[in-house]
């Protein structure tokens, strides 16, 4: 794990008292505003007897529940380190006794990246309170196969009962008090044989999917008795996968006549026709699927009917979604999982899929006609806002595996794709004019992965490097931005920096997924615009990256190539000509030879796996590092460190602004300070205050990155792993410091310092971890000095610089402290 930085000018000592027991000051939270999602949704569902009741499911941002103005409510926002897996949601169910009830099956991977087995949440409120039901394997949120569904379900007449499909070759599970206690289904015994990629030594593709989904036939039983007929889907291809029972799950078999050439993904019972419909795929999903098919089943005939809307040339994809219009028998809804090209597609039956109609098809090569309007006004960036004709344009999506229309209004549908949640309020157009109106309606739901934050001193607030959506310049924090980063686009940007003296100069680089293959990109007007940079190398991509303080050396701590430097945008080198910090296990390091050689410095304690280095912006050499050990804080290049007492492990760490001029930046810090939580200190980590609460967890802390606003006091930016962008302000009064700190004036420099570090590449699919043992490395501008400060001004406060090269303050410190010479760089105001 390398970090990189650049410092114009070094500090050297000062005190660091210790930390006393923490109390905690109320915060205001709030999202930072990206709107449209900003991930894959693969769940959508409606309460079938409460009007206005749905809920939407994330693969790793949790889920949400729809407000009566087409918003969305965060059910999960409580989640804290140690229940992050929570966000991954695999299966939904609502209750259609009691609507109050709703049932999450949680759990993020069945691999080792999620050490935990999963659980069933259970609210009795419409989520607004959880309580887990524990149960003996894992559960995959963000593994293959998680648009299938609903793995989860509750009988319809006896609510009580439910069933649940798990994944890894665990079966099939069944409660019947409510979801309280869980037992297998020992006489279902096909658990599923298919598996995405056998050669996966990760065991991401190699896990077996199993059971896709679980359907009750309602019309099969009597209210207040257990229904007999249940249909469960299971993720086999090439022997049988749909099954039945007639008898509330005591004897199962294969439904005879089925096709079994693909995959089920979603099995919708229609009741009126009793007829069950299935969608088919030639892969797990959400991002395969080249073939597939759509079948009915007549449950009173017992015959299988081949309703696919396309054949030969024109079916490239596998069938995600299905909906049936319970106000209107007969008529059905399917999505191609994955159309990619030259967009997703969508077709619509009213006579049970004897025909059907599309939501676009070709017109003279390469225009489509397109049967829907399209607004993207409540998340712009997504655009473009109007119906764009030209083949490639993916407006109606992709990975599109949930599709459901409102059980008590034709007129209203939703969708989810891989980066929004889609629908409109005028379905019924489809059938009478051929064209209905399809808008970004996912206010409210923010899932995105952040793999890095900037506040820059000047200009736009706060700047963010965002996984599968890019990024973007936040003008305002309330308001969708109107576009993300172009010029180059890049599907994920790993990380972002600004130039300490010259901040409206901006650096960003990407992973890979730019058609020129250069990964490196430069703004001189804060993100306004940008341009390539044309020195980095092809094919180099990913890692994180920092800005000289001048802006014009960047340093790129690469994906696979290492460090490399460039000048003036010239072509990308070895690195070779500045000035490092390093870190690695206990040790901190500094290098004079542009990385040949390292000389140890001082010692980080019990470290064995550093995880960030900051900067004080205002002041080089003043650095905090944080562990798998704790917090340290060195104030003389690395020399010597102390140990913040009482933090036993930290992680993300940022400087804001001070409480007042003249103090010493506040710190913020994700850690353990008795328990994991974020913390403000405004005395240089003497005192510290937890600022989150019971409502606001924000995931895995490991995870996260951490601003703060250099503008505004009290103010930090989380960006998480799946909930997007949180930002923070003081809401209460702070509790009286416990210890006295020595002193809290900010030592001040004419030099400016960047403030990024970097880390390991994180992902939207795999949380950071704790343990994992890592290197950290910062670079700084190379200097010289005399060893004398050169003139007299006005008294030097404590702890503020006094002397060194070319040296124009003061040089008289105030009572009690001498001006003292450290090293040939800097001369301070320390205690006499």
């Amino acid at each position: 794990m390398a970090k990189f930085q650049f410092l114009a000018a070094i500090i050297t000592t000062a005190v660091l008292p210790l930390v006393d027991a923490v109390s905690s000051q109320a915060y205001t939270w709030e999202n930072v505003k990206i709107g449209g999602g900003g991930g894959f949704i693969p769940g959508i569902v409606f309460n079938p007897t409460q009007k206005g009741l749905a809920f939407a499911r994330t693969d790793i941002g949790g889920a949400y529940k729809l407000n009566a103005d087409d918003s969305w409510t965060p059910l999960l926002d409580f989640v804290d380190n140690a229940r992050w897996n929570y966000w991954g949601v695999d299966a939904l169910a609502s209750d259609p006794v009691q609507p109050n009830r709703v049932y999450l099956a949680t759990g993020m991977y069945t691999n080792s990246w999620d050490p935990s087995d999963g659980q069933i949440l259970i609210s009795t409120d419409t989520g607004s309170t959880w309580t887990p039901s524990p149960l003996p394997f894992k559960i995959g949120g963000n593994m293959p196969g998680r648009g299938m569904g609903e793995r989860l379900a509750i009988d319809p007449n006896s609510n009580g009962i439910l069933f649940f499909g798990a994944r890894s070759g665990n079966g099939l599970w069944k409660s019947t008090n409510f979801g309280v206690t869980w037992t297998k289904v020992t006489s279902f015994t096909n658990a599923g044989t298919y598996v995405p990629d056998p050669t996966d030594t990760t065991g991401y593709n190699s896990d077996i999917i199993g059971i896709s989904w679980v359907t009750f036939d309602k019309t099969s039983g009597s209210s207040g008795s257990a229904t007999p007929r249940i249909f469960v889907g299971v993720a086999s291809m090439g022997s049988n996968n749909v099954f039945v029972t007639n008898d509330g799950g005591s004897t199962w078999s294969a439904v005879a006549g089925q096709n079994n050439t693909y995959i089920p993904h979603k099995g919708v019972l229609s009741p009126a026709e009793k007829s069950l419909y299935v969608s088919y795929s030639n892969g797990a999903g959400p991002y395969d699927g080249t073939d597939g098919s759509v079948y009915k089943y007549n449950i009173t005939s017992g015959v299988w009917t081949d309703i696919t809307p396309v054949s030969g040339s024109d079916l490239y994809f596998g069938f995600g979604g299905v909906a049936v219009d319970l106000q209107l028998p007969g008529t059905i809804m399917v999505a191609a999982l994955n159309s990619w090209w030259p967009d997703g597609q969508i077709f619509r039956s009213t006579d049970s899929g004897a025909t059907w109609s599309p939501l676009w098809a070709w017109g003279d090569y390469p225009t489509l006609n397109k049967y829907y309007s399209y607004s993207d006004s409540l998340a712009p960036y997504i655009g473009p806002d109007y119906t764009d004709t030209t083949a490639g344009d993916k407006q109606i999506g992709w990975m599109m595996e949930a599709l459901s229309i409102d059980p008590f209004d034709s007129n209203h549908w939703l969708y989810g794709t891989g980066a929004t949640l889609y629908g409109g309020h005028d379905l019924l157009k489809w059938d009478s004019m051929h064209n209905v109106s399809i808008a970004s309606l996912a206010d409210g739901i923010e899932e995105t992965s952040i793999q890095g934050l900037i506040s820059p001193p000047s200009g736009p607030s706060l700047l963010s490097a965002v996984g599968d959506i890019g990024g973007f310049v936040h003008t305002s924090l309330t308001v969708s931005p109107q576009t993300g980063f172009i010029n180059p686009t890049w599907a994920t940007t790993a990380d972002i920096d600004f130039a300490g003296n010259n901040p409206t100069n901006i650096v960003r680089i990407g992973t890979g997924d730019s058609s020129t293959g250069k990964q490196v990109a430069i703004s001189t007007n804060s993100g306004i615009t940008w341009n390539q940079d044309y020195g980095a190398a092809d094919n180099v991509t990913g890692g994180k990256v920092a800005f000289s303080a001048n802006g014009d050396t960047v340093l790129w701590q690469t994906n696979g190539n290492g460090p490399l430097v460039s000048q003036y945008t010239n072509a990308f080198t070895a690195l070779n000509n500045s000035i490092f910090y390093g870190a690695a296990g206990s040790s901190f390091y500094l290098s004079t030879d542009g990385g040949k050689t390292f000389a140890p410095q001082g010692s980080l304690g019990a470290s064995t796996s550093p995880v960030k280095v900051v900067v004080n912006l205002n002041v080089t050499g003043d650095v905090w590092v944080s562990t798998d050990a704790g917090l340290f804080h060195s104030t003389n290049l690395g020399s010597t460190f102390t140990a913040v007492p009482g933090i036993t492990q930290a992680w993300a760490i940022a400087l804001g602004a001070p409480i007042s001029a003249g103090k010493y930046p506040s710190v913020f810090a994700a850690a353990n300070i008795g328990s994991v939580g974020y913390f403000r200190s405004d005395d240089g980590g003497v005192n510290w205050v937890q600022i989150n609460d019971v409502a606001h967890g924000f995931g895995s802390a490991s995870s996260n990155v951490l601003t703060a606003d250099p503008r505004i006091y009290g103010r930090v930016y989380i960006g998480t792993n799946g909930r997007g962008i949180f930002f923070g302000d003081v809401a209460g009064a702070a509790p009286s410091p416990t210890t006295t700190a020595t002193s809290t004036a900010a030592p001040t420099t004419t030099g400016k310092t960047t403030t990024t570090t970097t880390t390991a590449s994180t992902t939207t699919t795999k949380p950071t971890s704790t343990t994992t043992s890592s290197t950290t490395v910062k670079s700084i501008s190379s200097t010289t000095s005399s060893s004398a400060p050169t003139s007299t001004g006005a008294t030097v406060a404590a702890y503020a610089q006094c002397g060194g090269t070319n040296w124009t303050g003061g040089t008289v410190c105030v009572s009690g402290f001498t001006c003292t010479f450290s090293n040939p760089y800097y001369s301070q105001c320390v205690p006499s």
